[in-house]
Parts: structure tokens; C-alpha cells; sequence
């Protein structure tokens, strides 16, 4: 299939779960188990997968020879969602040498004793680099705004943490998404929308088998009772921060195969726009080019 007909059949399964405006939007509207009617076995989403990726790392080898765009990859979701997974599978075929990879954690002292976004800042990738952030920024209007007592220990002055913080810090957020968009940094942002109930069956899953135990936490039930309030804090900031220039993908994640399939293609949609191509070489370079072959010829 020619590469115009793949992408617009990419489109037809991408656009659904794009959100670009965030006026009126609202979480329930998506459906975690949606597949879009697709059927696919898990064989054949695996070499549909496997193509993606391959396409997806020669466009990141022209990236990188370009060196005028970078590309930052946000991912987002409740615990147990497959953002991990999703990143493991979809990037596999991606070059180590142009791909940064970053899990963020709870803040150091250091991290603590600037502002919110510092610590994130400084880990946006260079030109012609994909950077990928397993949680963001984002949590500050997360897991902060959910847990309260966090804010308190990030030592604002006391007149700076009024009702409108939230607000505040969205607007802030927008607002440096906006400035990477015109410094060539392409951002693009998935919401892995995982369903109360089958989170609770991963969770079982991973308390049920030995090799998966290492991956649960007490503190990962205990999350499950602010359930409503971050899902109330993702609307929030979707609504706030979705844009055409840094968009937002609310991907169903109840079906792995599907969810690594959509955040694939959403990329490879992206990238392919950006209209990538290996660097010209000048008359000069080429002059240079048959130098070097002149003198390799002449070697004994």
C-alpha cells in the first residue's frame, strides 16, 4: 500500500481520540474500551506494530541527520495503564543514540527548592533527538492538586497558593508548550484512559504471578480511592492544554495491542508531516567527497 494510503487509513483510526480544543471536553466522551470496531488477533496487531516502529526509526534517522526538529513524547495515566509497555513496544526499533527516555519521581531537595517546572525543562531534548517523559509536568497538576500536602512541601510563599493555583499553573504549562512549539520542539501528549475495572484486574494479575510481583505497590490500591478526583484533575488539564500545536491523544487503554497501535500511529502521523530529509550535500562537500574517494582508490 503506497505511503498516502496508509497514512490516511492512520488518520481515519488517530482523529477520534485527538483532542486539539479543550473547550467542552469531557473524559466520559471516550470510551477505554473502544477499538473502533477493529478486530485483529494478536499476531497480526504485533506485525502491524512491527511495521510502524520500522517506519517510525527510519523517519528518526532522518531526524537526527537533519538536526532541526526534536520531538517530545509525553505520556500520562493512572497506574497500570501500560505506559511503560507502550513505550517499550512502540519505540523498540528506534536508535538508542537519538532517544531519551525519562521517568520522573518524587522531586529531590534540589528540585524542591526551584519552581515547578525546572526539573523538566532542562530535560528537553536537543534538536534532531526524541525525548520521552514517563509522567511530566503534568503531575504537578496531578498528583499535586489531588495530594495537597505535596504543594506544601514545595515552599512557595504563602500569598502565591490561592484557589486560582491550578489554574495558574495550566496557564503556565500552556504557555511553555506554546514557546517549545516555536523553538521546533514538536510536542505530543497520550492519555493512556484505563477503566476502573480493568485496572483491578492488572492489579490481581500482578499479585497472582510471581514474575509480576515486583511491579505492585500497597500504595497502588490506595491510589484507587482518589479515582474520581484524578480523573476530574486529567479533564482539567486536558481541557486547558490541548492545542493544535501540542495536541492531546486520550488513547483507550483497556486493550494493550490497541493502545500501542494508536500511540504508533499518531507518531509516525506526526513525524511523516514534518516533511524529514537527509542533509544536501553542496558543491563543496562533494568536491571533498571525490577528494576522499580519489585517495582511497589510490591506497596499495
Amino acid at each position: 500500500m503506497p505511503r498516502k494510503e496508509i497514512l490516511e487509513a492512520v488518520q481515519k483510526y488517530v482523529d477520534p481520540f485527538r483532542v486539539t480544543k479543550g473547550q467542552g471536553f469531557q473524559l466520559k466522551d471516550f470510551d477505554p474500551a473502544d477499538t473502533r470496531g477493529l478486530k485483529m488477533n494478536k499476531g497480526d496487531a504485533a506485525e502491524l506494530l512491527r511495521r510502524g516502529s520500522e517506519w517510525l526509526a527510519m523517519e528518526q534517522d532522518m531526524l537526527y541527520a537533519q538536526d532541526r526538529w526534536s520531538l517530545l513524547l509525553i505520556f500520562q495515566a493512572m497506574d497500570a495503564a501500560g505506559k511503560d509497555g507502550t513505550i517499550k513496544h512502540v519505540m523498540s526499533g528506534v536508535n538508542p543514540q537519538g532517544c531519551q527516555v525519562y521517568s520522573f519521581k518524587q522531586p529531590s531537595a534540589e528540585e524542591l527548592a526551584h519552581d515547578f517546572m525546572w526539573r523538566y525543562a532542562r530535560r528537553v531534548p536537543e534538536r534532531g533527538r526524541i525525548g520521552i517523559f514517563n509522567r511530566s509536568y503534568y503531575e504537578e497538576v496531578l498528583v499535586v492538586r489531588v495530594h495537597e500536602e505535596v504543594l506544601e512541601r514545595q515552599k512557595l510563599p504563602a500569598g502565591l497558593v490561592t484557589k486560582r493555583i491550578w489554574d495558574e499553573r495550566l496557564a503556565d504549562i500552556a504557555h511553555f508548550e506554546e514557546y517549545l512549539s516555536r523553538q521546533g520542539v514538536v510536542v505530543l501528549k497520550f492519555f493512556l484512559n484505563l477503566s476502573y475495572k480493568e485496572q483491578k484486574k492488572r492489579f490481581m494479575e500482578r499479585l497472582d504471578r510471581p514474575e509480576k510481583n515486583w511491579k505492585f505497590s500497597a500504595s497502588d490500591v490506595r491510589e484507587r480511592k482518589y479515582w474520581d478526583d484524578y480523573r476530574h484533575a486529567f479533564q482539567e488539564a486536558i481541557g486547558a492544554t490541548a492545542a493544535v500545536y501540542a495536541p492531546w491523544f486520550v488513547v483507550p487503554a483497556d486493550n494493550k495491542w490497541f493502545t500501542r497501535l494508536i500511540v504508533a500511529a499518531a507518531i509516525v502521523e506526526l513525524v511523516e508531516s514534518l516533511d524529514l530529509q537527509y542533509p544536501k550535500v553542496d558543491a563543496a562537500k562533494k568536491k571533498e567527497l571525490a577528494a576522499a574517494r580519489a585517495e582511497l582508490a589510490a591506497e596499495s
